[in-house]
């Protein structure tokens, strides 16, 4: 077992980390957390009083982690087509590399949504203030086709994120090394952004 050099603290929040990525709220044990730390459970319980508020502390840095440059993005001063462009990339690039992150993400937050609300208002007040006002003037001027932001971040997480979410059946169904599915994924990605931006927006007429 290999134990993490910090503080107490730190090191209770790390191991919890790690062990609440591989086995979400409901698999982890007060005992796991303890072994992963290579500390006692009394250590652990002095700390932290309880799983739930550890797990309260590591999912809200979690989700903070997860959505802190899709809000840097909300915020630029940009279109709206260089907005999606850039979430999607955004997304497609943190379900590459932390794909056990997103989906403890979507599991915790399918589990028990009304315990983990809290978290999720700054960031629905700003998906439902920002894009949404931006999306309403490019539909008001006749620019994009009516859709709200409810439809808009399905269409774009949903497609994105069954391809790391099917990725070993669909090694498995093609054969394919990691690098070919690095290649399909990269492609698929450019796909979407084609059809999502083709979609919604509506070209100049040509006079």
């Amino acid at each position: 077992m290999t134990c993490i050099t910090q503080s107490s603290e730190e090191k209770i929040k790390e191991a919890a980390k790690s062990v609440f990525l591989k086995k979400g709220f409901a698999g982890t044990t007060a005992r796991d957390i303890a072994e992963a730390a290579c500390m006692n459970i009394a250590l652990t319980n002095y700390y932290f009083r309880s799983k739930e508020k550890l797990f309260q502390e590591i999912f809200r840095d979690l989700f903070s982690y997860y959505c802190k440059n899709t809000l840097k993005i909300f915020e630029k001063p940009i279109s709206i087509r260089e907005k999606l462009i850039e979430l999607i990339e955004e997304d497609f690039q943190m379900m590459k590399t932390e794909p056990t992150l997103v989906l403890f993400l979507m599991t915790e937050i399918h589990r028990d949504p009304e315990r983990l609300l809290p978290e999720l208002t700054n960031f629905k007040q700003l998906l439902n203030v920002t894009l949404s006002n931006q999306i309403k003037e490019e539909i008001d001027n006749g620019r994009m086709r009516n859709i709200s932001v409810e439809h808009l971040m399905p269409l774009i997480m949903g497609s994105l994120q069954f391809i790391f979410v099917g990725k070993n059946l669909n090694m498995k169904m093609h054969n394919s090394s990691e690098e070919e599915f690095n290649a399909f994924a990269e492609n698929h990605k450019n796909l979407i952004i084609s059809m999502i931006t083709e979609y919604l927006f509506i070209p100049e007429a040509v006079i």
